[in-house]
């Protein structure tokens, strides 16, 4: 069957790749975003799979506008049977969802309802959830929105982290779809319709969002750290240095009632004061720099107990 694949960034590699072994499937084009700067030096490289279509020899479809006329058109003469969409970045309307003979299926980065939209791997981990997962839903015009064919479930391990989960979901998002390619081109489909009393939405990521807010209780401050690994990072500054921690905890520590303060230096970690609880650090890596246990850090800084992090700097870093 004639298939055209859609997606942009590392997680739509490995389905894209399953679609690439599949005995059932003749891949006619790859649909991504343009190419966009990236990187300290903003150069406009191709996406990763952008590269994995051009080294398979599939031919790329870039267009500026997917739902313009011109693309609509150029979509059409394609003739697909189907169109798998992971990760694309852009919604499709119905002249784009008419068009294959089987229609078109997104596979999805949560258990949905819970968690449509943009950062689902990141909301799941920093609200606590015990699972995620990966859906295969039919595209409808709303966001997210249409009816599920199959899901794939993991538990969520206590130490998670955002990139952990993105690759153990990318993996399985690839699984779920060889599983069910028969399946999409059947006329019998058990489509289960969304609850809408369970949809929850998760917005997108922001810079913004890396400084941390030590109002916040500690909880929810360690979930943050380990949400947003490796992006978009969870900033501190001590001493004017501005640092990304890596990995932390929430511990118990007599504490004080400024949030920010820091309440202990050791060779295990730093510990400051949050709005309820203490969170102690333990990994962290300055701009630029090799990621290091605190232990390794305190050898060339000076951090100590009573410090208050520079929270006024990075609102103006924010702002």
């Amino acid at each position: 069957m004639r298939v055209v694949f859609a997606g942009t960034p590392d997680f739509a590699v490995p389905s894209l790749k399953a679609l690439l072994k599949s005995s059932l499937v003749n891949l006619v084009a790859v649909y991504c975003q343009p190419d966009r700067p990236s990187g300290r030096g903003r150069k406009i490289l191709p996406g990763p799979v952008k590269s994995t279509a051009i080294n398979a020899g599939i031919p790329v479809l870039q267009p500026a506008k997917i739902n313009s006329l011109e693309a609509i058109t150029q979509f059409q003469s394609l003739q697909p049977d189907l169109m798998i969409v992971v990760a694309y970045g852009a919604l499709l309307k119905k002249q784009h969802l008419d068009i294959p003979n089987f229609g078109c299926f997104n596979l999805h980065a949560s258990l949905l309802p819970r968690w449509r939209g943009a950062a689902p791997i990141q909301r799941a981990i920093e609200a606590g959830d015990s699972t995620s997962g990966v859906s295969l839903m039919r595209i409808v015009e709303e966001l997210d929105a249409g009816p599920v064919l199959a899901q794939s479930k993991i538990t969520l391990k206590k130490n998670a982290t955002g990139g952990w989960l993105h690759d153990q979901l990318a993996k399985m998002a690839a699984d779920l779809l060889s599983e069910n390619l028969l399946v999409l081109t059947s006329q019998k489909l058990k489509e289960q319709p969304q609850n809408i009393s369970h949809v929850t939405y998760a917005s997108k990521l922001s810079k913004a969002e890396s400084w941390l807010n030590w109002t916040d209780h500690a909880e929810q401050i360690e979930r943050r750290i380990r949400a947003f690994d490796p992006w978009p990072g969870s900033m501190i500054r001590i001493d004017g240095k501005t640092l990304k921690i890596l990995q932390a905890s929430t511990i118990f520590h007599p504490g004080s009632n400024t949030p920010g303060q820091i309440l202990k230096v050791d060779q295990n970690g730093i510990i400051v004061q949050s709005g309820l609880g203490a969170i102690q650090i333990e990994k962290l890596q300055k701009s630029g720099g090799k990621v290091m246990r605190v232990a390794e850090y305190l050898h060339g800084h000076s951090v100590r107990t009573g410090m208050l992090l520079d929270t006024a700097n990075l609102a103006r870093e924010i702002g």
